[in-house]
C-alpha cells in the first residue's frame, strides 16, 4: 500500500511518521524539555548564597562578585529570542542540544576557575545556554502537536513548561544554600554538569531529530537568514540599557542615550531586514502579542522586586541567613506550581492574566504592614500572593503568546517573551538599589510597597482593558 503523504513529509522532516495523540506528550518527550527549562531561572538565584564565599575563595571584593549575577542576566536577555531565530532556521533539537553542551563546558569552566573572569566566562556560557531551552521546546512541542494530528498541545504541557521555566526561579535559593553549606561554593557550578548530561542524553534518546535541511547554509545566507545584524543591534542596545539599570543609583545618561540611538538604528535595520530577527511591523500591527509581553514583564518586575527587595529586608532588618530566607521564600514556588497546572491545563487567558494583577496589588499592599516588629509570618502570607501572580501571569500570558505569535516565528515571540521578563528582574534590582542605596530599613521597603503598588495599577488596568484577550482558547485535549 502506498505510503501516505503526511508520511513522505514526516520521513523527509526526521519526524514521527504518525503519533498516537495519547501518547504524544509522553513523560519521555517532555522530561529533557522541562529539565533544559528549569536550568535558566534556578541558576539566576543559585549563585546568590555563594557570592561571599566565591569572594573570599577567589580574592576579590564582595561587590565584584555581583558582575557574575549581571553576566547571566545579560547573556540571557540577549540570548533568548537569538536562540528562538536559531531554532525557527537551523532546527529546534539542535538548538536545544548545543544550549545543553554550552551548559555543561560553562559548568565545568566556571568550577574549576582560579579568578573572576574565568568565572565570569563560565557564568556567560551557562547563560547562554540555558536559554536555549525554552524557545526551543516551545517549537518541539508545536512541531510534536502536528505530528499527532492536533491543533495545540494539551494545555498541561505548556503548564508543566512554564513549571520548569518559570515557578522554579526562587527553588535556586535554598539549592544554593545547601549546596554552598555542604560541598562548598564551587558546587553551584559543577552541579550543572550531571543535570547537563542527564537531559542531553534524555534529548538524544526521547526527542525526535529535526531531520536534514533542506540544502546547506552558506555563511552569507545563513548570517541573511538569521538577521545577523539585528541580532548584534538588539545585543548592543540591550546591553546598553541594561547597565543603565544595573548601574543605579549612579546615572549614566550616556548609556541610556547610546541605547536610544542603538534602538532607532535597529528599528531601521529590520524594516529592511527580508528575515527580520525583531520584526517590527508584525509587534506594531499585533497590539495584543505587545500587551502580552508588557503584562508578563510587570509582572516579573513586582515578582522579583519581592524577591530581592524583601529577601535583603528580612536579612538586614530581621537578621535572618540567606538559607533562612531562602527557605522562607519557598512558599510562593510552591503555589505558583500550583496555580499554572490547572490553570494552563483549561487554556484559560482573562482570568488568569486579570487574577494576576489582583493579586499583584494585594500583594503589594501587604508589603506595607511590614515592619521590625510585625509577625515574620507576613513574610510567607504576602509571597504566598506573589506565587498567585507568578502562576497566573506565567500561564495565562504564555497561553495568549502561544495563539498570538505567527506560527513561523513562535521561538522569537517565546524568546521574547523570556527577554521581557529578563528586562523587568533587572529593572527590580535597579529600584531595590534605589531604594536601600544607603541602608535597609522599614521605611524603605515601605517605599518599595508603594512603587509596587503603583506597577501593579498599570498591570491591571493594562489587563481589565485589554479586550483582544479571551476566556480561553482552544487546545489539543
Amino acid at each position: 500500500m502506498p505510503a501516505s503523504p503526511r508520511a513522505h513529509a514526516s520521513a523527509a522532516t526526521g519526524r514521527d511518521a504518525a503519533v498516537p495523540p495519547e501518547r504524544a506528550f509522553s513523560w519521555r518527550f517532555t522530561t529533557p524539555l522541562f529539565i533544559g527549562s528549569a536550568l535558566n531561572p534556578v541558576n539566576s538565584s543559585l549563585i546568590a548564597t555563594a557570592l561571599l564565599p566565591i569572594a573570599h575563595g577567589i580574592g576579590v571584593p564582595i561587590g565584584q562578585t555581583a558582575a557574575l549575577v549581571t553576566a547571566l542576566y545579560l547573556a540571557s536577555a540577549i540570548a533568548q529570542p537569538t536562540a528562538g531565530k536559531a531554532a525557527e532556521v537551523l532546527g529546534a533539537r539542535r538548538v536545544f542540544l548545543a544550549g545543553i553542551v554550552l551548559v555543561g563546558v560553562g559548568g565545568v569552566l566556571g568550577g574549576l576557575a582560579q579568578d573572576l573572569v574565568t568565572l565570569l566566562l563560565g557564568r556567560v556560557l551557562i547563560g547562554l545556554g540555558t536559554s536555549c531551552a525554552y524557545p526551543t521546546a516551545m517549537l518541539l512541542i508545536r512541531r510534536r502537536a502536528a505530528d499527532a494530528g492536533l491543533e495545540k498541545p494539551p494545555g498541561g504541557v505548556l503548564g508543566g513548561l512554564q513549571i520548569s521555566g518559570i515557578a522554579t526561579a526562587s527553588l535556586g535559593l535554598p539549592i544554593g544554600g545547601v549546596l554552598v553549606g555542604a560541598l562548598g561554593w564551587r558546587s553551584v557550578l559543577f552541579v550543572n554538569v550531571p543535570v547537563a548530561l542527564i537531559a542531553f542524553a534524555a534529548t538524544l534518546l526521547w526527542v525526535s531529530p529535526d531531520g536534514p535541511l533542506q540544502r546547506p547554509l552558506r555563511g552569507r545566507e545563513l548570517a541573511s537568514r538569521l538577521d545577523a545584524g539585528g541580532i548584534a543591534g538588539f545585543a548592543l542596545a540591550m546591553i546598553a540599557l541594561l547597565l543603565f539599570l544595573f548601574l543605579l543609583p549612579s546615572v549614566h545618561w550616556y548609556l541610556l542615550a547610546v541605547s536610544a540611538a542603538l534602538w532607532t538604528a535597529l528599528v531601521c535595520w529590520e524594516l529592511r531586514a527580508r528575515s527580520p530577527f525583531l520584526d517590527v511591523r508584525m509587534l506594531a500591527a499585533d497590539r495584543a502579542l505587545s500587551r502580552t509581553y508588557l503584562r508578563f514583564g510587570l509582572a516579573l518586575l513586582c515578582q522579583y522586586v519581592v524577591l530581592y527587595g524583601i529577601t535583603q529586608w528580612v536579612e538586614g532588618v530581621r537578621g535572618l541567613t540567606e538559607t533562612q530566607s531562602g527557605l522562607l521564600l519557598l512558599p510562593m514556588t510552591l503555589v505558583s506550581g500550583l496555580v499554572i497546572a490547572p490553570v494552563s491545563r483549561r487554556n484559560l487567558v482573562r482570568g488568569p492574566v486579570v487574577a494576576a494583577a489582583v493579586a499583584c496589588l494585594v500583594g503589594s499592599a501587604g508589603v506595607l504592614l511590614l515592619s521590625a516588629s510585625a509577625w515574620i509570618g507576613w513574610v510567607v502570607v504576602i509571597t504566598l500572593f506573589f506565587g498567585l501572580v507568578v502562576g497566573f501571569a506565567a500561564a495565562g500570558n504564555q497561553t495568549a503568546l502561544y495563539a498570538q505569535a505567527p506560527a513561523e516565528q513562535l521561538g522569537t515571540a517565546s524568546g521574547l517573551l523570556r527577554t521581557f521578563g529578563y528586562v523587568g528582574s533587572i529593572a527590580s534590582s535597579a529600584v531595590t538599589g534605589l531604594v536601600f542605596h544607603s541602608s535597609v530599613s522599614d521605611g524603605g521597603v515601605h517605599l518599595i510597597a508603594w512603587i509596587m503598588v503603583g506597577i501593579s495599577l498599570v498591570l491591571l488596568l493594562v489587563s481589565v482593558l485589554d479586550r483582544t484577550l479571551p476566556t480561553r482558547t482552544d487546545a489539543g485535549d
